[in-house]
């Protein structure tokens, strides 16, 4: 089946009504993207991030008349809005096969793996494959924020520890963790999809049973040896409180999604609780790594 794209670049006009419009008009899908590849920082928790300069792209089947969307746009918004869309028409593409074909087994540090499913490497004896599809969550490995947790995990597995991963995404961090030996682990998102995607890569990977997943409002108050959080730095440093409760006196505490500009403020939410210990940087993103002090080592 072929597709059909209305894409506009938004201007002074407000995407979310623009989305709505399209979503009014049949659209399958709306998806929201910068116009002008300008780096987006992120947002406060709970808000929308938008560009200065927004594309929305609405995706319709091919039986949509699209020529009558374009004159409804033009009605609601305008000749300008009319001017700047464009019409693209999508061939039907096996997209999980596409995916397959640019995610190939990749290793981080000596002995991990993670892989798309059904692929394999060639590998030693005592190597770690995560059979991995992440569905519509975040985390691949692929991103350098996920790439320096997942080393991190192969240079210090967490043997034995309860580990929390918060904004888990595709659960790839806590299924890591569970594959090197860790007893338990948990996962946070705000994403119900990331839930769902964590529990079914759990389950391909055979450690659904020590994995729970939770949104963050029905999360426990329990203390974890380990905690991960790769997100981004302004939500880091709003959590500084809740993550820092979630890691037990003496426990790890590993943050990633952070730009090396960004690293001092977040080092600086945590600095009362935790001693930080080297990082490591990738392509501009950095990994931080602390230990909880107790509350004698504080006072």
């Amino acid at each position: 089946m072929a597709w059909q794209q209305l894409s506009v670049e938004a201007g002074n006009l407000d995407p979310e009504r623009l989305s709505a419009f399209f979503e009014a008009q049949g659209a399958l899908s709306v998806t929201l993207v910068d116009a002008a590849d300008q780096l987006l920082y992120e947002p406060e928790p709970g808000t929308t991030p938008l560009w200065p300069t927004t594309r929305v792209t609405a995706l319709f089947e091919a039986d949509v008349d699209l020529a009558r969307v374009r004159r409804a746009l033009g009605v609601d918004f305008g000749a300008d809005a009319l001017a700047r869309s464009q019409l693209v028409d999508l061939e039907d593409r096996d997209w999980e096969r596409v995916w397959l074909e640019r995610f190939q087994p990749m290793r981080f540090g000596d002995k991990l793996w993670i892989c798309p499913a059904g692929q394999r490497p060639e590998t030693a004896p005592g190597q770690v494959l995560i059979d991995l599809d992440p569905g519509l969550a975040f985390g691949t490995g692929t991103h350098p924020t996920t790439a320096l947790c997942l080393e991190w995990l192969d240079r210090h597995p967490p043997q034995g520890l309860s580990v929390l991963d918060y904004g888990c995404g595709s659960g790839v961090l806590a299924i890591a963790a569970l594959k090197l030996g860790a007893r338990a682990a948990a996962g946070v998102d705000i994403d119900p999809q990331a839930l769902v995607a964590s529990v079914e890569n759990a389950t391909r990977n055979r450690v659904a049973a020590r994995l729970t997943t939770r949104l963050p409002d029905a999360a426990s108050a329990q203390c974890y040896d380990l905690v991960m959080a790769n997100i981004l730095a302004n939500p880091l440093i709003a959590l500084a409180q809740r993550l820092t409760q979630a890691v037990r006196p003496g426990g790890h505490l590993l943050l990633s999604g952070i730009l090396a500009e960004q690293a001092d403020a977040v080092r600086q939410a945590y600095a009362d609780r935790f001693d930080f210990l080297p990082g490591a940087e990738r392509d501009g993103w950095v990994r931080l790594q602390a230990l909880r002090r107790s509350a004698a080592e504080r006072s």
